[in-house]
């Protein structure tokens, strides 16, 4: 049959070996490193570099001065919310110290009237035991009448 020699391809096949050629060119472009197809950056002289660091400086100065401006403002906002809130709880304490103090009073008053109840009480006692032992002195014994 067929022998696949580059005598036989030459020999037989002329149309085809230039095809081959051609299709092995194509496929080298094709497949060329990437690196062949980057574009040459234009050269910066000393001057321009030293111009872009400046603005980039200056620009990064004017951020931080944003910066520091935008946490002084946090700041005097978070101690405005402190104060207010130390504001609120002192208020709270407060109301609850007057609370404490008129439920301590009223414990107080209740305590002082029970102690005079009890000396009542107790001096009433006495005083009645007291007209009971008169009765039974000057009233007869029970048989007798």
């Amino acid at each position: 049959m067929f022998s696949l020699t580059t005598r036989a391809v030459g020999t037989r096949f002329p149309h085809m070996k230039r095809s081959l050629s051609l299709l092995v060119i194509l496929l080298s472009f094709a497949f060329q490193p990437a690196s062949f197809a980057a574009e040459v950056a234009p050269r910066i002289t000393d001057r321009e570099i030293v111009e872009r660091l400046t603005r980039l400086e200056t620009r990064l100065e004017e951020g931080q001065k944003a910066l520091h401006k935008r946490i002084d403002d946090l700041r005097s906002e978070i101690n405005g919310r402190f104060d207010t809130l130390q504001w609120i709880l002192g208020f709270f304490i407060t109301i609850s110290l007057v609370i404490l103090g008129f439920v301590l009073r009223l414990q107080w008053q209740m305590a002082r009237r029970q102690t005079h109840m009890e000396t009542t009480l107790n001096t009433h006692k006495d005083e009645l035991a007291f007209l009971k032992g008169l009765i039974e002195k000057l009233l007869p014994p029970r048989g007798t009448l």
